[in-house]
């Protein structure tokens, strides 16, 4: 069964022959080579692209490294990327007229000096690149300062709940149940059965991406930062801080790691695509609170395989949900913070910070949004728009609620929605 990728195909389409090279970054296993080395593959063959004129790499497979002389069993045991010569050479003996080349390159990191063979292929005129990396370090520390403004990122992410329903036999209510508890790696969603789900969520986890952590930043405490691992998956979405964390370090497994290990841990935790940071956003003072900030797991299902499926709090895993689609339709995305002024009960002015679950900013474009699990009456409801009240401007605000409400506007502007209409149909946003 196919799982159509039409956000990320088309975004590749529009940037054919735009002269920079393609850059397809994402967390492992989230569908990248298959958007290159298929469905893009297969729209330039439909579009008349001669086969021979499309060079597929992928320096990951043993068969490919064979064809340049390369041996992938000897590269791991040696701990060394492909020789650039050999891959240039090969290349080389592709290239037999001036006409357009598209050259696919998967896992391009494992290529040696790759930056410099990338910048030698921008200056052909009959090149055009696309590559995929699986790090994050790969692309902001070399494509980005290497190509000097060369490389076009394209960001990947797991299923969307929207292409999760495109292949699921069920209904909505099921589809996001299951979304919710499985994720959305596509080899996951295409098994069948529950134990067979958890199983290669359990194998990918371990054999993956903690291995990859573990051998692109040489750590040395495996212990330590997979126990820093279980910590953020059982509070997804909570407010935290390397110094919060070594304390809870300290209290509960009577560590000595220090706020410095910690943070160089999260750092390789959002390198690896694994998760991603919000920061805290004071929305009238208009300045970023550095710290503490929240966590998101890129995918939930690998996040509730890390915690062997335990905890499962509806409302947090909502949110994640919600920042993760966010993310995908292009928003950056922030913790707002509304600062109030109100008398205690002896008279005297308190300040107190109002949250807004997130603050969405894309060019000129901003949303406001809350996340509430269940809206079952007016306090609950006021409790939610209460910070969207103390707001002053003109930006949508908008509450999502997983209880089937009707699509509406308060009395105030702020629109209510529930989260299957916000998932499924985006259009919705512009109404």
């Amino acid at each position: 069964m196919e799982i159509k990728r039409d956000l990320y195909l088309n975004k590749l389409i529009k940037r054919k022959g735009n002269g920079l090279i393609k850059v397809i970054t994402g967390i492992r296993r989230c569908g990248k080579s298959y958007l290159l080395n298929t469905l893009f593959y297969r729209h330039l063959l439909e579009k008349g692209v001669p086969e021979d004129h499309i060079l597929r790499f992928a320096f990951d497979s043993a068969d490919d490294l064979y064809l340049i002389g390369e041996n992938l069993i000897e590269l791991e045991k040696r701990n060394r990327r492909a020789d650039p010569e050999k891959f240039m050479a090969y290349v080389r003996s592709k290239i037999t007229d001036s006409q357009i080349y598209y050259l696919l390159l998967d896992e391009v990191q494992m290529l040696d000096c790759f930056e410099t063979v990338l910048n030698g292929y921008l200056r052909k005129d009959n090149m055009d690149v696309y590559v995929t990396g699986s790090n994050a370090k790969f692309l902001s520390s070399d494509i980005i300062t290497e190509f000097a403004g060369r490389g076009d990122e394209i960001h990947m992410y797991p299923l969307s709940f929207s292409e999760f329903m495109s292949v699921y036999p069920g209904d909505k209510y099921e589809g996001l149940s299951q979304y919710m508890l499985y994720g959305g790696i596509p080899m996951v969603v295409l098994k069948e059965g529950d134990a067979d789900k958890a199983a290669t969520l359990n194998n990918l986890f371990d054999e993956i991406y903690i291995r990859d952590i573990f051998k692109r930043n040489k750590v040395k405490n495996q212990g330590e930062l997979e126990d820093l691992l279980n910590i953020l998956s059982s509070a997804v979405g909570s407010l935290t801080n390397p110094e919060k964390l070594k304390n809870t370090f300290r209290t509960v497994k009577k560590s000595k790691i220090t706020a410095a290990t910690i943070k160089r841990y999260l750092d390789y935790f959002e390198e690896s695509f694994l998760m991603e940071s919000a920061q805290r956003y004071d929305i009238r003072g208009k300045a970023y609170i550095e710290t503490p900030r929240k966590y998101y797991f890129s995918d939930l299902g690998l996040r509730n395989s890390r915690i062997n499926f335990r905890q499962f709090e509806q409302t947090h895993i909502m949110e994640n949900i919600l920042y993760n689609e966010l993310r995908l339709r292009g928003y950056n995305v922030d913790v707002g913070v509304v600062t109030i002024a109100q008398k205690g009960a002896d008279g005297k002015v308190i300040r107190k910070q109002l949250e807004v679950d997130f603050v969405c900013n894309a060019g000129s474009n901003r949303l406001y949004i809350q996340s509430a699990y269940s809206i079952p009456d007016a306090e609950k409801q006021e409790q939610e728009i209460r910070p969207f009240r103390k707001i002053d401007d003109s930006f949508r605000k908008i509450v999502v609620t997983k209880d089937t409400v009707p699509f509406h506007y308060d009395e105030y502007g702020i629109l209510i929605m529930n989260i299957y209409d916000f998932l499924l149909d985006p259009s919705k946003l512009e109404r």
